[in-house]
């Protein structure tokens, strides 16, 4: 469990980017059994300089709210969220948008500290719902487990690639 859950820092911005590419480098192995070589290395042909950027893209951004947890100072997870108002698909919601833990601080309750946080931050913002997408593919099968553990009811969706 994190000492503490704050709110990002820009000298978390390095760290929280790494700590993300070691949490989600299964999921993309993932991605490439899934999609097969040739939909993977088209859609992400550098997953990790890609997903870097949009980390530091979505936590950089100004319309999003980003706590870390931290464990003696360093951070060791991250969640990002994003409130919507009445003109969004979903109103008045908030949307956990990403969310990532070291691995080596998986399964110590922090993603389950940093979602409840999330969410106690969407109730105070005035949301009355709370949102949160991820794959279906077996990478994604821990952060399934923790939204649902979370309170989370999942809706199908499915996605099909084809090279052509």
């Amino acid at each position: 469990m994190p000492t503490s859950i704050r709110p990002l820092a820009e000298s978390d911005i390095a760290p929280v980017v790494e700590l993300s590419l070691r949490a989600w480098a299964p999921v993309f192995e993932s991605f490439r059994t899934v999609m097969g070589e040739a939909v993977f290395r088209h859609l992400y042909p550098d997953w990790a300089a890609m997903q870097a950027s949009a980390v530091e893209g979505v936590i950089r951004d100004e319309a999003t709210r980003t706590w870390v947890a931290d464990d003696a100072g360093r951070p060791v997870g991250f969640v990002a969220v994003v409130h919507h108002d009445e003109s969004h698909g979903e109103p008045n919601s908030s949307e956990i948008e990403m969310i990532a833990v070291d691995p080596d601080s998986q399964r110590r309750g922090v993603a389950d500290a940093l979602i409840a946080h999330a969410v106690e931050q969407a109730r105070a913002h005035g949301s009355v719902l709370a949102v949160i997408g991820t794959g279906g593919d077996p990478g994604h099968a821990p952060a399934r487990a923790a939204y649902e553990k979370a309170g989370f009811r999942p809706f199908p969706q499915v996605r099909y690639y084809r090279m052509l």
